[in-house]
């Protein structure tokens, strides 16, 4: 029995008199309640979250001043606090922490506002809710509940022999054997020649339903042209990637001044010891992976986008590398499952917050709430339209909304963020949220014949399709999709990979073909902001349609019940709602080469004695072996330092602005201005 509690009546807001315009509250601002919205059923006890008014930001900040080095409990708002008191609240903490580097665009976005209050479980939560909708500073409440896998954590993925990796490598074709990888002839989703479930060359057995060729993202013809860049990050949200993976730890982010799960927050984000990135479910820099209960599909997903290619080992990523050290993307790990746990939706935003705020311009979700059209019998349906996300879910609209227009940089390859989400396992007519949200990209799955997989969710919120494999339909475990996992996990532990199918394993597939995008536009200098390059992405498929059939025979669970259960589905009724069509890397490449704007040194803001870093090389072609010189037409405003003649320290010296004339050893010349102000923030403005 929840116990219940009485507020007293007296929650009027009283004005404050001061000189700080943050703290005056308006009196007017307690004339209605607050909104609340999500449900309380399935709703964390103990925990609600609110955002409040813009208009008492200034008090806030003053009480979480006042707690500094300690625990958060109260508000310093008068009505506010005496609920807080009343429901025993032991913790009232700011959900984002505050990172300096970017606090500015977290105040303009409201992020700031966003509150966790964490109080005494007997008490009833939908009375609390009740109670603060009451409190006239608040402008939303919402109900804390614990987001959900777009994938069945029961089910394990299944392995190959290394006898059986080797003679299948025998096999290799000329079209796969662009790298020396011996597991990549079973990872037909990259290079798919009709060969890649059979290690005795096209002698199939009479149950197996074989690949067809040309079904894959088209990394044969990509890889010619650019394998991968370091300076583009994908962050994982799902269970902790194994950051010393032996074909996954050249290609893990560093977070260099940190110190992997140290109790400091070496770099001042917020967040300690987030040398590979965070552990959000049990808030700490320790990544895990090896939990009894963990099913290896954080390390799989990130293998898929990013598994080092050409060491002549294991398998490959798409946007892996060359095998050259520093030559592909990096993975950055943001836990959100573990084991049987998993975050709430506060703790999501925060990942989400994090990854933008570190470097992260892709953002790999493979999870999300059930389709909204899912068969209520067997599974709990979810939101059904975009209004109804945007109203139930509002912190999590706005998180995604910060990353998709704030990742990246306006100087930089992308300018905002892409989000790439799993469609849903469901057998659904419509993708679930939050990867059916406009601002998002969902995914759709196919089998190695390119008709759809017998799981997927098609329809409104879909947006492209990719590999996501079909073991009940092909009747073989060569028939998912080959990746990483963890050695805890596998049955032969010198050999920690494995297959595992679902729209979780078609998202990555996109997630890597976008890395490998970004990686060329770094190597062709081009620039894009993050909305024009999805439509690049949608515009860059082949037509899986064509190989869709009348009718198409699976048998459910064939895996774990064998030829038991005959179903059959209907490709045609999945004709244009799989998305724009099948991924192709390399004419995403192509697009890219010719797409955008050319990216040049940009016009650099500082306060006076302030000073910024630049390395020309980002903004020159061909710029490997380069060095540069500078000539300012006043020295007096501004210096400029290097020891290697390729990044250079720009300091501000008075007031004034300056043109700089950078001249490459190659004789190519660019040009920008320094502007130096006082007290300027980091747009060079007051």
């Amino acid at each position: 029995m929840k116990k219940k509690y009485l507020v007293l009546a007296v929650l009027a807001i009283m004005s404050v008199s001061c000189t700080d315009n943050d703290n005056i509250v308006d009196s007017s601002i307690s004339e209605t309640n607050a909104p609340i919205v999500n449900t309380p059923t399935g709703a964390n006890v103990g925990e609600i979250m609110v955002k409040f008014k813009p208009e008492i930001s200034g008090m806030l900040d003053k009480a979480r001043t006042r707690a500094m080095g300690g625990v958060m409990t109260r508000s310093g708002l008068p009505s506010m606090d005496e609920v807080l008191d009343i429901i025993g609240t032991y913790k009232f903490e700011r959900i984002f922490p505050v990172d300096q580097r970017h606090e500015t665009r977290t105040r303009e976005t409201g992020l700031h506002l966003w509150y966790m209050v964490h109080f005494n479980k007997n008490i009833e939560l939908s009375k609390v809710a009740e109670d603060l909708a009451k409190v006239g500073e608040i402008a939303q409440i919402e109900y804390s509940h614990n987001i959900q896998r777009a994938y069945d954590p029961k089910i394990k993925p299944t392995f190959v022999s290394k006898q059986a990796i080797k003679r299948m490598a025998a096999t290799r074709s000329s079209r796969d054997a662009v790298f020396n990888d011996e597991g990549l002839k079973h990872q037909w989703g990259y290079i798919n020649d009709g060969t890649a479930f059979n290690d005795d060359m096209n002698k199939w057995e009479d149950h197996v339903v074989p690949p067809v060729a040309g079904v894959d993202v088209g990394c044969d013809v990509a890889w010619g042209m650019c394998s991968g860049d370091p300076s583009i990050i994908v962050a994982v949200l799902d269970e902790g990637v194994a950051w010393d993976h032996p074909d996954l730890k050249q290609n893990m982010w560093i977070n260099a001044p940190e110190i992997y799960a140290s109790k400091e927050d070496a770099d001042g984000n917020g967040y300690t010891g987030d040398r590979y990135g965070y552990n959000f479910v049990s808030d700490m820099g320790y990544i895990s992976y090896d939990e009894a209960t963990d099913t290896g599909h954080g390390t799989h997903v990130a293998g898929t986008i990013a598994a080092v290619n050409n060491n002549g080992i294991g398998v490959c990523g798409i946007a892996g590398g060359n095998g050259e050290p520093n030559s592909g993307v990096k993975i950055m790990s943001c836990q959100v499952f573990s084991g049987d746990k998993g975050v709430t939706i506060y703790q999501e935003a925060k990942a989400i917050k994090y990854a933008a705020d570190n470097g992260a311009v892709v953002l790999q979700c493979s999870w999300g709430l059930n389709s909204g059209l899912a068969n209520p019998l067997t599974y709990v349906p979810g939101y059904t339209s975009e209004e109804e996300f945007v109203k139930s879910a509002p912190l999590e609209k706005e998180v995604l909304d910060y990353f998709i227009h704030n990742a990246g940089s306006p100087n930089g390859v992308i300018e905002g963020g892409i989000a790439v989400f799993a469609g849903g396992n469901e057998y659904a007519a419509m993708a679930g949220y939050p990867g059916a949200y406009s601002g998002c990209i969902s995914v759709s799955a196919v089998a190695a014949d390119g008709t759809p997989a017998s799981y997927t969710n098609y329809g409104p919120g879909i947006n492209i399709a990719a590999p996501g494999g079909d073991s009940d339909y092909h009747k073989c475990n060569e028939g998912n999709i080959y990746s990483t996992l963890p050695p805890s996990i596998c049955e032969d532990p010198s050999n920690p990979y494995g297959y595992m199918e679902g729209t979780s394993m078609a998202c990555p597939h996109v997630s890597g073909v976008i890395a490998l995008g970004l990686s060329y536009a770094v190597q062709k200098h081009r620039h894009f902001r993050a909305e024009d390059f999805k439509t690049l992405v949608f515009e860059s498929v082949d037509d899986v349609y064509g190989y869709f059939q009348d009718t198409k025979t699976y048998w459910l669970n064939y895996g774990y019940v064998g030829q038991v259960t005959p179903m059959q589905m209907e490709p045609s009724n999945y004709r244009n709602k799989m998305g724009t069509g099948l991924i192709n890397a390399g004419k995403l490449l192509q697009a890219v080469a010719t797409g955008g704007v050319e990216i040049s040194v940009p016009n650099v803001y500082l306060d006076v004695n302030g000073f910024t870093k630049i390395n020309f090389s980002k903004y020159f072609k061909n710029s490997n072996g380069l060095s540069f010189t500078c000539t300012l037409t006043d020295n007096t405003i501004a210096k400029l330092e290097s020891t290697d003649y390729r990044e250079f320290t720009i300091t501000g010296l008075k007031i004034g602005a300056v043109k700089v004339s950078v001249k490459a050893s190659n004789n190519e010349t660019q040009e920008f201005y320094i502007t130096v102000r006082k007290g300027a923030g980091g747009s060079g403005w007051l």
